[in-house]
C-alpha cells in the first residue's frame, strides 16, 4: 500500500464510509463533493436542482466508482428535512458537510421578508437540525465528522450585510460549541469561513465577480477545509481574510463598523 492510500484508507475509516454534502450542485458543494469522491467516500448529495446533481453524480461513479445518492430538497422547508433525515436513517454517514447557504444584501430595511425567512431556515436552522439528528450517531461510531460553510462575515457584523452576517455569526457559535462538545468523543468539527469566492453566490447578489480582489477557487477551498479537518474550531482558508478580519476584531467595535459601512455604502 502507498503512503497515499494508506492516507485515503485512514480518511475513509474516520469519516467514511458515507458523506452527507448539503449545497452540493454548485460552488464550494460540488468541490468538496468532488474531493470526497476522490479520497473514496460514497456520497448523498443534496440540493433543490437536481439535474446538476444527477450530473455530479453520474461523473463522480464513472471517475471513482462510489455511490452516489441525490436528493432534490429545498431546506427552507421543514418538511423536506424531515424526509431527508428519514430517507437516510439507516445510512452510516460519518461526515456531515453542511455547506448548503445563500445571503441577503443591501440595506436591512430594504429585504424582501420571505428572502429573510428563507435564509434564516436554510443558514441557521438547516445545519443545526442535520447535526442534531447526525451526532448521535457519530457518538456512537466513536469518530466522525462535521464542517459547518459559514463566513468571514460571521466574525463581525457586517453593515449592508447584517442578517447575513448574523445568521454565519450563529453557524461560527454552533459550530464552536459542537468542537467544544464532540472532540473528546473522536469527533472532528471545522466551521469554514471563506471570504468572497468564484462561485454563483456574487452573481445571484448582483456582483460582478471580477470585480472582486482576492477572490478564491471553490476547489482551493474544499480541499483546505478537508486537509484542515482535524484542526478546528475555524477555518479561514485566504491568508487576505484573516489578516483583514483579523485587524477589524482588534479594532474598538463601533470605529471598526464605521469604517466597512462607509467603505460599502450604497
Amino acid at each position: 500500500m502507498t503512503e497515499d492510500s494508506a492516507v485515503a484508507g485512514d480518511f475513509v475509516f474516520r469519516y467514511g464510509p458515507s458523506a452527507l454534502v448539503t449545497g452540493a450542485s454548485s460552488g464550494i458543494g460540488r468541490s468538496f463533493a468532488r474531493h470526497l469522491a476522490e479520497a473514496g467516500l460514497d456520497l448523498i448529495l443534496v440540493a433543490r436542482r437536481l439535474d446538476r446533481l444527477e450530473e455530479l453524480a453520474a461523473e463522480l461513479r464513472c471517475r471513482h466508482g462510489v455511490e452516489v445518492t441525490v436528493h432534490e430538497v429545498d431546506l427552507s422547508d421543514p418538511a423536506a428535512v424531515d424526509r431527508l433525515l428519514e430517507q437516510e436513517a439507516t445510512t452510516d454517514i460519518g461526515l456531515l458537510v453542511s455547506n448548503a447557504g445563500f445571503g441577503v444584501k443591501g440595506p436591512f430595511e430594504d429585504g424582501d421578508t420571505a428572502a429573510l425567512a428563507a435564509m434564516l431556515a436554510v443558514n441557521c436552522q438547516a445545519p443545526t437540525r442535520l447535526a442534531h439528528a447526525l451526532v448521535p450517531r457519530l457518538r456512537r461510531r466513536g469518530r466522525g465528522g462535521v464542517v459547518f460553510t459559514s463566513s468571514v462575515e460571521g466574525l463581525l457584523g457586517c453593515p449592508y450585510s447584517a442578517a447575513y452576517s448574523a445568521t454565519k455569526a450563529y453557524v461560527n457559535a454552533l459550530g464552536e460549541g459542537l468542537w467544544g462538545e464532540l472532540t473528546p468523543a473522536g469527533i472532528d468539527v471545522l466551521t469554514l469561513c471563506p471570504g468572497a469566492t468564484d462561485t454563483e453566490a456574487p452573481r445571484l447578489q448582483g456582483i460582478d465577480p471580477a470585480t472582486l480582489r482576492h477572490l478564491m477557487d471553490p476547489d482551493d477551498v474544499a480541499r483546505g477545509a478537508l486537509e484542515n479537518l482535524n484542526n478546528g474550531p475555524t477555518y479561514v482558508p485566504s491568508e487576505h481574510y484573516r489578516a483583514q478580519f483579523d485587524t477589524l476584531v482588534t479594532m474598538p467595535r463601533r470605529q471598526a463598523l464605521a469604517a466597512m459601512a462607509a467603505s460599502l455604502r450604497v
